[in-house]
């Protein structure tokens, strides 16, 4: 049984910075991406970032280009979303999720390519 729990979440002034974790148990970490997703209220899920499992690439959604930092610590079975310059639009709750094997596919922003998530983390951006 995989399971991945979320940690980090809180509330943080405007320009501010905060760390995400995403611990994962059970299943072989180091063998799938990681990725990170965010629901704002009212809105759909929508991607944040993703990492593969070697760590050598990410990619990003456009709108935390340069202010996001996904990494993964394999021997730690963690992954992290180091965010920085947080506005209140980056207010949502944050997934975490892992990859279905095969490695990162065109398709890596759409929820559908993960198979285990976790439940989730608020962040709130204050102005």
């Amino acid at each position: 049984q995989v399971q991945l729990v979320e940690s980090g979440g809180g509330v943080v002034q405007a320009g501010g910075s905060l760390r995400l974790s995403c611990a994962v148990t059970g299943g072989t970490f180091s063998t799938y991406h990681m990725g990170w997703f965010r629901q704002a209220p009212g809105k759909e899920r929508e991607f944040v970032a993703v990492i593969s499992w070697s760590g050598r690439t990410t990619y990003y959604t456009e709108s935390v280009k340069g202010r996001f930092t996904i990494s993964r610590d394999n021997a730690k079975n963690t992954a992290y979303l180091q965010m920085t310059s947080l506005n209140p639009e980056d207010t949502a709750v944050y997934y975490c999720a892992q990859g279905r094997p095969g490695g990162i596919g065109a398709d890596y922003a759409t929820s559908s390519e993960y198979r285990y998530w976790g439940q989730g983390t608020q962040v709130t951006v204050s102005s």
